[in-house]
């Protein structure tokens, strides 16, 4: 168990697909740890796999006191018109811009002992669900802002201090 080191935008492993968790075994259970772990600290909403380097469909949250995981979720609802809400993200650190989120997400998923899982919410429970399922998809937030939106956030991203 231990706060794990993030990886940031430019890091392949931000951009690539997560597989899928075949089998729940003491591996995945520390990595669910980790995952936990790094969540904790202030000011983190959700952490996956991939943002400490690690190539599965897992991610961790704390929203509102609510603490958890989601292995191998995938979104199966979305509801209400998408409406832009500020978000950051931890592999793109000091960086703020409205994204486009659904006010309400349902995902599926498994926890360690392979029983289904459903979690759901609104606000930003809901941010959180689409956020984290898009780092398991390969993408970060900003490739769901508008154009002008996003050439903003990619001249933000080439003088930050951490690029």
């Amino acid at each position: 168990m231990a706060v794990r080191a993030l990886r940031l935008f430019g890091d392949p492993v931000l951009r690539t697909v997560s597989a899928p968790i075949e089998v729940l075994d003491a591996g995945i259970r520390s990595l669910v740890d980790d995952l936990v772990d790094t969540t904790t600290p202030p000011g983190r909403a959700g952490v996956a796999a991939p943002q400490i380097g690690v190539n599965l469909r897992a991610f961790s949250y704390n929203v509102d006191g609510a603490v958890g995981y989601l292995l191998n979720p995938r979104i199966v609802e979305l509801g209400g018109e998408p409406e832009l809400v500020g978000e950051g993200c931890l592999s793109l650190p000091g960086l703020w811009f409205e994204t486009p989120r659904h006010p309400y997400a349902k995902a599926l998923g498994v926890d360690l002992d392979g029983n289904e899982v459903e979690l759901s919410g609104e606000g930003v429970f809901a941010q959180m669900l689409q956020h984290e399922v898009d780092h398991l998809d390969g993408h970060v937030y900003l490739d769901r802002l508008d154009k002008p939106t996003r050439r903003e956030a990619m001249k933000a991203v080439r003088e930050s201090s951490w690029f």
